[in-house]
């Protein structure tokens, strides 16, 4: 199997009314759960890796970890650089053989946002890689990944408009009222933005902070542009628990026997948020 751009695994979730649910992966135990559920359930999968999962494998050794369980099954999947936070970063994740990058300047100007977006999208064009952009910003509900805003600002319609002419951006995140992390009460989704973004910039969008959110509001996000889904926070819940779980009736365990069980405690997490994007049976 070969990784694909997210472009064409999001145009076609933007299409036909389903998105793509993008996991957050860091080494190669994550990696693999996330295909297997895929193949499994006949899914598009994005797998994506940021700066604070870079200090567990950098980029390189990320994209060798990626192709090496590739090779293991048939499934549609793309490599992403989630919250890149450089152009450089960005770089070496192109180089290393990552097919989709996210460079992050949404807590910067608009101007400085969209410049640094317009140039990486001239890279990203030449080596047929797609790019994610951020416009408002989303912030987050606890103290997780820390390449999250610490606080929310809403997308502008007619600001994502011209960015969107600017940069030429693939898909755009947009900040509707999600949040990184677990959230600790109900979201509340701005719907009727997210209805005036569809109707002004016609690209698939992201929903970031997706852990939590309850599967009605996910599926009427999906019904108004959102065609990709992050999850994370859910992920490492379920690691956290499996651990507790474990070690609280027998700290002696072997320890490999403790990882092998918490990389099956992810099956269920993953295998659920195929199933309420609409992903399964698409690929």
């Amino acid at each position: 199997m070969k990784y694909l751009a997210s472009k064409e695994l999001v145009d076609k979730a933007y299409q036909d009314g389903y998105a793509v649910p993008s996991f957050c992966v860091w080494n190669a135990e994550t990696t693999e759960a996330v295909l297997q559920a895929a193949a499994d359930f006949r899914a598009p999968v994005m797998i994506m890796s940021g700066p604070s999962e870079f200090e567990v494998f950098p980029p390189d050794v990320m994209a060798e970890i990626a192709r090496a369980m590739a090779k293991k099954y048939d499934v549609r999947a793309a490599l992403h650089l989630d919250h890149g936070d450089s152009p450089e970063l960005a770089g070496r994740c192109m180089a290393a053989g990552y097919t989709s990058v996210m460079l992050d300047y949404s807590t910067r100007p608009f101007e400085e946002n969209a410049a640094a977006l317009r140039a990486l999208a001239i890279r990203c064009r030449a080596r047929a890689i797609s790019l994610e952009g951020e416009l408002g910003a989303v912030g987050r509900v606890d103290d997780g990944p820390g390449e999250a805003s610490k606080t929310s600002m809403l997308t502008v319609p007619a600001d994502a408009q011209e960015y969107l002419r600017q940069t030429g951006v693939d898909m755009l995140a947009v900040s509707i009222g999600n949040a990184h992390g677990l959230y600790t009460a109900r979201p509340q989704f701005n719907f009727d933005l997210l209805a005036e973004l569809r109707s002004k910039v016609p690209i698939p969008f992201v929903l970031h902070g997706g852990s939590g959110t309850p599967e009605e509001d996910l599926r009427k996000a999906i019904g108004l542009g959102i065609a990709k889904v992050n999850v994370a926070s859910e992920l490492c819940q379920a690691i956290r628990d499996s651990f507790e779980a474990q070690w609280k009736t027998d700290r002696s365990r072997w320890l490999p026997l403790t990882f092998a069980q918490t990389k099956k405690a992810l099956a269920p997490v993953i295998e659920k948020w195929i199933r309420i994007t609409g992903a399964a049976g698409r690929a």
